[in-house]
């Protein structure tokens, strides 16, 4: 069966390739590698992300860059007048994000904070405008510098630690290939599938726990909102992560691994329809089949306790 090739919402995985340049991976090797496939989460009891529970892009991020054989400084700013300052001074492509993707002006329809966050690749700063690259589908776009701050200062995203994140001074410590890059991350992945011991916000449940409690949700009556939101994101954003993830998998020799990664991207890709439908039955019943599988991926993994 032929890979899924396509646009999606890959924002921090295209903005690391781009920042990598000829020395990256395709962005979805670089999406397996940041560890967001292997796991479910229902965060504050109420909103459903198809990444590990204790997981976000972040910390995904630096596990990537790490496992790719790079290192870069990571920034923030606790004012505006540094965080331009350190963007003007940092010399090629930096890495930027999360910013609050409700503020970026040059994409229609947003007009305030809608609560999600993006990464983007600021390419200069050119007297009253910051020019970059959109992973979202906007090479070459620009704002004016107060308006790129007021979405990069990321006041609305609950994982951000500080104000106006940056990563800039990439360099390429040791030449790994993505297979081996993908071998080195699956401790982790198994990591994540089993459960980490990390803060997170009060109510969140992960894993199969979690994929029960939004099924019983939807028995109940998907608020408005929720089920936008996985119509809209996360669905096809999960499905594509876990069919990366069957792909890389296999690339490794992994076959029975990857044939249960591959199930599980079917069965969240099967949501869209019902959800968009309504066809709520249905879909509890997929998140109750998909439950089970976490664990049994775990298993399959090198560096589980089981193996």
């Amino acid at each position: 069966m032929p890979s899924y090739l396509g646009s999606g919402p890959y924002c921090y995985a295209n903005s690391l390739a781009m920042v990598l340049g000829e020395h990256a991976p395709p962005p979805s090797v670089v999406e397996v590698l940041t560890g967001s496939p292997f796991g479910f989460e229902l965060l504050g009891g109420r909103l459903p992300l198809f990444d590990p529970y204790g997981w976000d892009p972040d910390q995904g991020l630096d596990e990537a860059i790490r496992l790719l054989g790079w290192t870069c400084r990571r920034d923030g700013a606790d004012d505006e007048q540094t965080a331009l300052a350190r963007l003007r001074d940092a010399g090629g492509p930096v890495l930027v994000g999360p910013v609050e993707f409700g503020l970026l002006r040059h994409v229609p329809g947003m007009t305030g904070p809608i609560r999600s966050d993006h990464f983007v690749v600021v390419l200069e700063v050119d007297g009253d405008v910051v020019r970059f690259h959109d992973p979202h589908g906007f090479p070459y776009a620009t704002l004016p510098v107060p308006d790129f701050l007021a979405a990069w200062r990321a006041d609305t995203i609950g994982y951000r630690d500080r104000p106006y994140t940056m990563r800039s001074g990439f360099d390429r410590v040791v030449a790994v290939r993505a297979d081996a890059a993908l071998r080195a991350a699956l401790p982790g992945a198994a990591a994540w599938l089993r459960g980490r011991d990390l803060p997170v916000p009060p109510g969140t449940v992960g894993g199969a726990d979690g994929l029960y409690r939004l099924a019983s949700q939807i028995d109940a009556g998907l608020e408005p909102s929720v089920r936008d939101h996985l119509i809209h994101f996360a669905v096809r954003v999960g499905a594509r992560r876990l069919a990366d993830a069957a792909t890389g998998l296999a690339g490794i020799g992994l076959g029975p691994a990857a044939a249960i990664a591959t199930g599980q991207a079917r069965l969240v890709g099967s949501l869209q329809f019902d959800l968009v439908s309504g066809n709520d039955k249905a879909a509890a019943a997929t998140l109750r089949r998909l439950a089970p599988t976490y664990s049994a991926l775990a298993d399959e993994l090198p560096g589980s306790p089981t193996t």
